[in-house]
Formats: C-alpha cells, sequence, structure tokens
C-alpha cells in the first residue's frame, strides 16, 4: 500500500511531549539525549515539564517538535509493509521528514533547527509582524485580498493548510487591513493566530539569508524515499534541490494542501502522523477523508 510518513511542524508542540517514550524506550532516550547535547540546554525538561511559555518561543519550540518526532520515529521496531513510501513534513516537519528518510543526520537535523529557530525568533524581534487564519475563502480570493493589502506594507499567504483553510501574515498594518477585506470579502472566521512573528514571509528575509551558510555547509544526502517539498508541493530526492527549498522556505508560502493532493492522486491511502498533536490528521480528513491518518502504532 502507497503509503505517506508526515512530520509534524511548529504549533503542535505540547508540554509532556515524549516523556513517555523516553522512559520506556532506548531510540527515545539516544534521541532526545542527543538533542540536548546539541542545543546546549535540557531540552528534554522543556518537553516532559515546560514551563508552556518557555516550549512555545521558537528558538525551543523548533528542535523540541523535532526531537519528540524523531524519537518517535526512531522507536518503531517495525515499520508498517508498504509498497511505496512517502515523506512530507509541515513547514519545521520537513526537517524530521529528511532525517526520518536518512538525508540528514539527526544530529545536524537537531543542530539546523536549532539555528533556525534562533534565527526566525530574531527575525520577529527585528521585523514585528503576525499571522492570522482565513476561514472559508477560496486560494484565488485571498491572493487578491493580500495583492490588495500588499500596497500598504509586507503582507502574504503563509501557509495553505485545506481547502478553505490559509494563512496570511505579515507586518501589523497591512496584515489588519487584510484581515478586515477577508471578513468584507465572505470569510466565515478570521483568527489572529498566536504567534511571534510572520513566518514564510518576507519579514523572515534576514533569518533565510543567514540560515543559507548554515544549510549549504550540512552534508544532505539523497533520501531513501521522495520527499515532498513545501516550496514545490512536489517531490525532490536530489540534494542540491533539498537544500535550496529548506532556504527558500522560511520566505515561500507552506503548500500544504497540494502537497497532500500530490500523494492521494499518486495512490497514496494511508498516512502515518509522527510527532505531538495531531493536527495533520485534521487537515487531511479536509483534504481528502478517504486516506486514513493516524498516529504509528509504537511498541509497548
Amino acid at each position: 500500500m502507497a503509503t505517506g510518513y508526515l512530520f509534524a511542524g511548529q504549533g503542535a508542540q505540547a508540554v509532556g511531549m515524549g516523556k513517555d517514550l523516553y522512559e520506556k524506550s532506548t531510540a527515545a532516550r539516544d534521541v532526545f539525549d542527543m538533542a540536548c547535547e546539541v542545543v546546549g540546554y535540557d531540552l528534554k525538561a522543556l518537553c516532559f515539564e515546560g514551563p508552556e511559555d518557555d516550549l512555545n518561543t521558537t528558538r525551543v519550540s523548533q528542535p523540541a517538535i523535532l526531537a519528540a518526532s524523531l524519537a518517535q520515529y526512531r522507536t518503531l521496531e517495525e515499520h508498517p509493509e508498504v509498497s511505496e513510501l512517502f515523506g512530507a513534513g509541515l513547514s519545521l516537519g520537513e526537517y524530521s521528514a529528511l532525517a526520518a528518510a536518512g538525508a540528514i543526520a539527526d544530529r545536524d537535523a537537531v543542530d539546523l533547527v536549532k539555528t533556525r529557530g534562533e534565527l526566525m525568533q530574531k527575525a520577529c524581534d527585528e521585523n514585528p509582524g503576525g499571522m492570522a487564519s482565513v476561514i472559508g475563502l477560496d486560494r484565488n480570493k485571498v491572493e487578491e485580498i493580500v495583492r490588495q493589502a500588499g500596497e500598504r506594507g509586507v503582507v502574504g499567504i503563509c501557509n495553505i493548510n485545506s481547502p478553505g483553510q490559509i494563512a496570511i501574515g505579515g507586518a501589523e498594518e497591512p496584515l489588519a487591513y487584510a484581515s478586515e477585506l477577508a471578513g468584507k470579502a465572505g470569510a466565515k472566521r478570521v483568527i489572529q493566530l498566536k504567534v511571534a512573528g510572520a513566518f514564510h514571509t518576507e519579514l523572515m528575509a534576514s533569518a533565510r539569508d543567514a540560515l543559507r551558510e548554515k544549510i549549504e555547509s550540512t552534508t544532505i544526502s539523497k533520501p531513501a524515499y521522495p520527499i515532498v517539498s513545501n516550496v514545490s508541493a512536489n517531490y525532490t530526492v536530489d540534494p542540491m534541490e533539498i537544500r535550496a527549498n529548506l532556504v527558500n522556505q522560511l520566505t515561500s508560502p507552506v503548500l500544504w494542501a497540494d502537497s497532500m493532493a500530490l500523494l492521494v492522486n499518486d495512490g497514496v491511502k494511508r498516512c502515518f502522523e509522527f510527532g505531538p498533536g495531531n493536527v495533520l490528521a485534521g487537515l487531511m480528513r479536509r483534504i481528502d477523508r478517504s486516506v486514513a491518518c493516524t498516529k504509528p502504532q509504537l511498541p509497548d
């Protein structure tokens, strides 16, 4: 059966994630202990015990979710039998997907994501902004809205999560105007998101440019199976293309709905969601209810 391995993105974090696995799995302990060593602080304590406010910061939540996702993945003693396997991860989750597929070593993935989180936090501090979720408008309408609001400053589409669920982001004033326009255009809801800044917009350009050197100096290999890129919503196995996509990801929309449609069109009928929460399963239900998306069955 064609199967997709999906990896959680930022926002899925929750205090307590990974604690049970750490207590009963040597593989999970190895991942968390390695991650603590790489980041230089007790990441597992923040995952297991919080405080929540610290775990939710961009600089901590990104390596924390990566560690929790890989700990879960490495704990699987036997992977389900598949005829074809594909991987994908939501934004940050793309690093988890690449590590799981052997394209990036786990230690290097933690190091990259540690730097990514720090740079994105710095960009948020230097270029204040926010994000909002627009519910109930189609993509063309939202694109038109951000073009109009873009006359007032930086604003754009950040995530196309599922049909009728699109996140926009930008500087405060143009984002507020775009949110107002979306409401007038008939959006069912416009929800201001609790995030540090405008991820996947040009307000992250400084983080993108600084991360480029780190990515270019990291060993990246051909993954064991195709990974769907957030940037292109297409498969990639070429290390040079993977590098470019990871750099461009910071200022490009996450094409999650398109990425999942690609998998569905290519016969994927089953997905497993790795990492905390079940956000990706919820999105898949909105994209195609015929695809079963569940948590992997972990050993007792």
